[in-house]
């Protein structure tokens, strides 16, 4: 703190002397983050916020907050007995896999000299870290200054119960404790961890103290006579409290707590002493633990021993006068580590701040941006604050002024709407916010409400980063871990904040391993600093001045792959795009009048290869100013030699292609650089970029300085250099190459897991887009000729001369199609059909019309979007019918096919069954029924359709005029003229939501966003994925987000996958030699995509084959398995071995850890192995690699941490490859890393695992789920297919 306000004070003296002072300066700032550090680890020379140092051994002059108002900082003097609270030092019990191996015998406390005082011994366990230096110091506290008694204090992290030595030192802790407190238990199985150690001592214990946590472990609530025995039961009086207070204003569990707790002692004054004393202790001691202070912990410790410990109660060993009053903050207010008080009025921090505090740093503040920030109470009311005072002070040294909040729970959105608008004012005080918590904005790690959260941020319209501080990992694991944050916290503080639109998921601060205090990581809060006011800047500075980066992809780089994205005509998009920003007073200089111009100035060749001559250089960087402006050049010569490298360069200088318009530089992002040396594809991880991208990147921050980059389109390489998964560190490419500049990237709406890996580990604010609607396919020449000698068929199939001769021809036609292929029972192509009778000839006809219908129906892209074009009536109408076909049970309604075929008394899903057999008449009962849905949806878009064939908004009007004067809806209408009386009522519901969509579809906000972005205001947040199944993607021009990882599988997509696994294996056994064999493994396939769009169907489907049921816990986040008997299942257990594609293991790493622990539940079962197939599989190889068979059941892989794809593809490409074997060696290698659960903070490289796994597959399997993407489409599913590895690897040699 005193090192802070030097680096304030040496502000002023930078104006005077700017060199020397602006050293002097940054080192006094890099000084309080040294300060913090060694703080922290305890080094002698630092002592606690709370204590200070005196010459005598046993009394200290300790700091005490008043009550209320002042600022914890600016304490009040006064003398007591303590002890120093500095923690021992430890290395901790190791690693082993584990995210933490931080050791809990460091925070344990025992009294030096008991001398026959009374002794008592406490347990605790916390999610969060900063209590413990507190505890430590209450217990130490209590133990010098108590006369007669004294405490044994031990903590645990909840992360730290992984460990099983840690685990049996927990449990034998408990067995002689006397109080025991957990706080924060929101991890399931953790939970349960701890409920299995403590419930069957909960009896013998003098008090069990449970904050908020999972309603399991509040239930062992005992505070004398007070219990929370019936939490989530019916008759629970605090359960009841909490569902009234969530009703009345949608607070979460923890503020329904807070509500409580001040609710209740008003109450309970009013009650028989007796009656009430239990409880009021229970509300007490929560005070005391929100409080937060050794003073406040002490008071509570010493509490609960004298009303409730015995050998302590009712002997007056504790003082009266020793147990003070809870020594508070208000609940919610603004602080400032230099400020006199907390402030709970913005007008009075504002005339404190401006008047007093910036002068004397030299801030303007009239000219400064002002950064909010949103802070953790109770990091401030422990000290352990290090973190927060180090981003102030890197803010404030930058020229900005800061409004630091906090709330006194977890919904942050009051003091948001209090805090950071001046009085009166309806614009905010503040140009961005920063969310220091790592949480969602509204509600803890129980809880969220996301609407109430983005409504706050909506109407505050300002850039909303949310940085991470690391909870359950020290610093220094982090920064060794391959994998970054650990997965829990991905899943609290960076999936659930993306939903409310946070962007920008820096680690700033990390937790001491011995200590538990947090530290302030010193590059990553000047990143931090400087990010967060490049987003302020942008709302403040001029739009004639911005800069502005479009930058465009060559993916593949191969000839005419320049400037290229999924789904999106990206020329005729920039330009659509300069036009606007030259609207709102952007220089982009003079707009060539087409697309093909921009191309042209861009490429020169329109059919260029990347990195050939024909590509327009706009700067060429010598040598000496690329190595003094790119930091990092040393560390890519290891990998690429030294510059310039052969990529993007002539030999002498770096090359910088693209065009300058003004202020818009339209760069070409360089490629990967496999394809300058094909064998980089056969590493199992990937190196690093190479001088060409990094001399791209350094130009468009240091020599063009960009205000913003703007990614143009689905996608490019920055976000998949090496790196973290999460969590990125300084040394991680994406952190590197994009440094401090804002990045927003416009991305196709129907792949939220890429755009999600942009978000998280190149800063991105993403932007979706349409993709263009799909269309049938439509038949051609050969099917379009035998399609119509099916139509003849069906007038003449009567006819005994006639009907055979056109089978014969159909027959032929089918071989020449080869249709032969698809229909297994067609007959022999010389066959005459006349010796058929009429019903084997319509069979015969009904298959092939069946495969030519499947054909013509194929969805297909209908060309490419354009940003900010309104889509045509016939696109409208694409999307719409697609839309229209989906039965929606959440809504309350049934879909168009399904109220068209009831309206002739037929069930649609008879017909689609009858249809896929081949059935002549339902073959052409289906494409009737399919023709008048698509006229009735035509008929709704017709009427908001304008002269052009476009839709720009939808008009309602016409279909109440046409219901009135007409006799009916022009889409009931439409549906009679096809044969089909539906009533009004029945359609109403339809149409009204397809009317909806419409209106989406139409209102786009893709311009819109880029601009608001620009402008330096908030970017909407909504879901991406399949438009079709999830209306809520629209409208574009979202900051797209995937959904909470721990939601999935959803009950319904477990549903849907038991029947494709009831299917799938029906089938399987069916076509097995015997025709009832069961498959005894199966190698799934996952995405991340299909899983976000089907809510984790894939997911399930694995899960179903294993015959263990995943289950949600009581807050309903889907992380417990529950074994289906065999039994129940009526059929084995049937092996999996799961390789899941990188983003799968970014987005779903706690799914992944789901799957091991199923697998490896299976494997341990006490079955008959010809009935446990992943069993029997176990046993054989644990025997073979002499390991146990829980290590023998590792079936889930992925790449390693920060590599992504097996690259097959791409060696294919660049002819990087001698062999078959050769391919599939990569294959294993690249995708032979292996995750468990027992370890779950490393992917251990077990390509031989893989392979002796890979060995008993008997089928592959890839569960897809997109309208718009098949097969032979993109050439990923070729590259992550493992079919032809196992065909090699199987004894037999089969094809699986």
């Amino acid at each position: 703190l005193e090192l802070y306000k030097t680096s304030c004070a040496l502000r002023t003296l930078t104006t005077r002397e700017p060199e020397t002072g602006q050293l002097s300066y940054k080192m006094a700032r890099r000084a309080v983050c040294l300060a913090a550090a060694l703080l922290a680890t305890g080094a002698s020379a630092f002592t606690s916020s709370w204590t200070a140092r005196s010459l005598a051994p046993a009394v200290r002059s300790t700091p005490k907050v008043a009550a209320m108002r002042r600022s914890p900082l600016r304490p009040q003097t006064t003398t007591s007995m303590v002890a120093t609270d500095e923690a021992l030092l430890s290395t901790g019990p190791g690693g082993g896999g584990l995210f933490t191996a931080s050791n809990p015998e460091d925070r344990r406390v025992l009294p030096e000299a008991p001398n026959g005082r009374a002794q008592f011994k406490v347990v605790y366990v916390v999610l969060e870290s900063q209590y413990q230096s507190s505890m430590t110091a209450a217990a130490k506290r209590i133990n010098a200054g108590q006369e007669s008694v004294c405490v044994e204090v031990v903590g645990y992290l909840l992360e730290e119960l992984r460990d099983p030595a840690n685990y049996e030192r927990f449990k034998a802790d408990v067995k002689d404790a006397n109080i025991f407190i957990g706080s924060l238990i929101f991890v399931q199985e953790l939970a349960e961890k701890v409920v299995e150690a403590v419930e069957p001592l909960r009896d013998q214990m003098d008090a069990v103290v449970i904050f908020p946590s999972m309603p399991e472990v509040m239930r062992m609530n005992k505070v004398g006579s007070f219990t929370m025995a019936n939490l989530g039961q019916s008759k629970s009086i605090v359960a009841d409290f909490m569902k009234q207070k969530k009703a009345q204003d949608g607070s979460s569990f923890e503020e329904g707590m807070l509500k409580l707790l001040r609710t209740l002692p008003k109450v309970l004054k009013y009650l028989p002493g007796d009656k009430a004393k239990d409880a009021k202790s229970f509300m007490m001691t929560f005070q005391y633990w929100l409080g937060g202070s050794p003073e406040n912990l002490e008071s509570m410790l010493l509490n609960l021993a004298d009303t409730y410990v015995t050998g302590v109660v009712g002997k007056d060993l504790v003082a009266e006068a020793d147990v003070v009053e809870p020594i508070l903050l208000p609940d919610k207010g603004i602080w400032h580590p230099l400020a006199p008080q907390v402030f709970e009025d913005v007008t009075e921090y504002l005339a404190w701040y401006n008047a007093e505090h910036a002068p004397a740093l030299g801030i303007d503040p009239a000219t400064a941006p002002t950064v909010g920030l949103i802070l953790q109470k109770s990091h401030i009311n422990t000290k352990d604050e290090c973190h927060y005072v180090s981003l102030i002070a890197e803010l404030e040294a930058r020229g900005s002024r800061v409004i630091c909040i906090y709330s006194g729970g977890l919904d942050f959105s009051g003091p948001v709407d209090e805090f950071f608008y001046a009085a009166g004012s309806v614009s905010a005080e503040v140009d961005s916010v920063i969310n220091l918590t790592g949480f969602a904005l509204v509600g803890g790690p129980a809880s969220q409400d996301h609407p109430k959260a983005i409504a706050t941020l909506a109407k505050l319209d300002r850039p909303y980063l949310c940085a991470v501080p690391l909870v359950f990992q020290s610093f220094e694991e982090w920064e060794k871990s391959e994998l970054g944050l650990h997965p829990i916290q991905v899943a609290l503080q960076v999936s659930l904040p993306e939903i409310d639109g946070a962007i920008e998921p820096i680690i700033y601060g990390g937790r001491e391993a011995a200590t538990g205090r947090s530290v302030p990581l010193a590059d990553r809060v000047e990143l931090l600093a400087e990010r967060g006011l490049k987003w302020a800047n942008l709302r403040r500075k001029e739009n004639k001045d911005k800069k502005l980066a479009v930058t465009v992809f060559s993916f593949p780089p191969d000839k005419g792959n320049v400037g290229t994205a999924a789904y999106l005509d990206v020329f005729n998009s920039i330009r659509a795009v300069m036009v606007q920003l030259q609207k709102e007073g952007y220089d982009v200089g003079e707009i060539p009048e087409t697309s093909k111009e921009i191309v042209d100035m861009v490429l020169n060749d329109a059919e260029a290869k990347f990195d050939s001559p024909n590509l327009n250089v706009e700067y060429r960087m010598p040598i000496k100013e690329y190595e003094e402006l790119c930091p990092y050049v040393k560390d890519l010569e290891e990998n690429w030699g030294p510059a310039p490298g052969q990529l993007n360069t002539d030999g002498q200088d770096m090359l910088v292609f693209g065009k300058t318009f003004g202020n818009v530089f339209i760069g070409v992002q360089p490629t990967f650089g496999y394809e300058g040396d094909p064998m980089r594809l056969l590493f199992s991880k990937s190196a690093s970029p190479h001088h060409g991208f990094a001399a791209y990147y350094t130009y468009l921050e240091k020599i063009f300085g960009a205000d913003a980059v703007l990614h143009f389109g689905t996608h490019g390489s920055l976000e998949f250099m090496p790196g973290k998964q999460v969590g990125m560190a300084g040394t991680c490419y994406p952190d590197r190459l994009i440094n401090t500049i804002p990045n927003l990237y416009y991305y196709a709406a129907n792949n939220p897991s890429e755009a999600t890996i942009a978000k998280r580990r190149s800063y991105s604010a993403t932007i979706s887009y349409l993709t263009p609607p799909a269309e049938n396919a439509g038949l051609y020449k050969g099917l379009k000729e035998t399609g119509e000698l099916v139509s003849s068929y069906k007038g003449l199939r009567e006819n005994e001369s006639r009907g055979p001769s056109i089978v014969n021809s159909i027959i032929a036609n089918a071989y020449v199609c080869n249709l032969d292929k698809d229909i297994d029972d067609l007959p022999a192509e010389d066959f005459d059909s006349k010796t058929m009778t009429i019903d084997e000839r319509d069979s015969v006809v009904g298959k092939v019309y069946q495969r030519l219908m499947e054909i013509e129906s194929r969805l297909l892209p209908c060309g490419l979007h354009t940003v900010g074009v309104p889509p045509t009536a016939e696109e409208a109408i694409a999307t719409l019918v697609n839309i229209a076909q989906l039965d929606r049970p959440e809504d309350g309604f049934k879909g168009l096919p399904r109220l068209v075929a009831e309206s002739i008394n037929r069930d649609i899903d008879e017909i689609y069954r009858n249809n896929n057999n081949g059935v002549l008449a339902d073959v052409d009962q289906l494409n009737a029924i399919n023709t008048a849905c698509r006229n009735a949806v035509r008929a709704l878009v017709d009427t908001s359709t304008n002269s052009e064939g476009r839709i720009e908004e939808v008009n309602p009007l016409f279909k109440s005029v046409g219901s009135i004067f007409s006799g009916g809806s022009a889409w009931s209408k439409a549906l009679k003229a096809e044969g089909f009386e539906v009533p009004e009522e029945a359609l109403s519901p339809n149409f009204e939501y397809l009317e909806f969509c419409l209106k989406q579809v139409v209102a786009d906000n893709e311009l819109g966003a880029l601009v608001s972005a620009l402008d330096g205001r908030y970017i909407v947040p909504g879901p991406g994925g399949d438009p079709i199944r999830n209306p809520d993607v629209l409208p574009t021009g979202k900051n797209m987000h995937a959904l909470d990882p721990q939601s999935i599988p959803t009950a319904a997509a477990v549903d849907c996958a038991l029947v494709v696994v009831d299917r799938l294996l029906e089938r399987l056994a069916a076509d097995s030699e015997d025709g009832e064999t069961y498959p005894e493994s199966i190698a799934f396939t996952l995405w991340g995509t299909d899983n976000i769009k089907t809510y984790g169907e894939s997911l399930a489907q694995v899960l179903m084959l294993l015959g263990i049921r995943p289950v949600a816990d009581a807050i309903g986040r889907v992380n417990k398995l529950e074994v289906i008997p065999l039994e129940e299942l009526g059929r084995p257990r049937i092996d999996v071995v799961v390789s899941c594609s990188g983003v799968f293991r970014d987005l779903f790493i706690n799914q992944m850890a789901l799957m091991d622990r199923a697998v490896k539940m299976a494997a341990e079962l006490d079955e008959d192995p010809t009935k446990n197939f992943i069993r029997k599989h176990a046993l054989e190889q644990a025997e073979e690699q002499g390991v146990s068979v829980r290590e023998a059941a590792t079936r889930v892989f992925s790449n390693s941490a920060g590599s992504y794809s097996a690259n097959v593809g791409l060696a294919i490409e660049n002819g990087g490859w001698e062999g078959e074997q050769q391919l599939q060696e990569q294959f294993v290698n690249r995708k032979g890393f292996a995750f468990n659960s027992d370890r779950p903070g490393q992917m251990d490289a077990a390509q031989d695992q893989f392979k002796s796994a890979l060995k008993t597959v008997d089928c592959t399997f890839q569960n897809l789920d997109s309208s718009e993407i098949s097969l032979t489409d993109v050439s990923h599913y070729y590259d992550s297919d493992p079919t032809k590895v196992v065909s090699s690897l199987r004894n037999d040699k089969k094809k699986p």
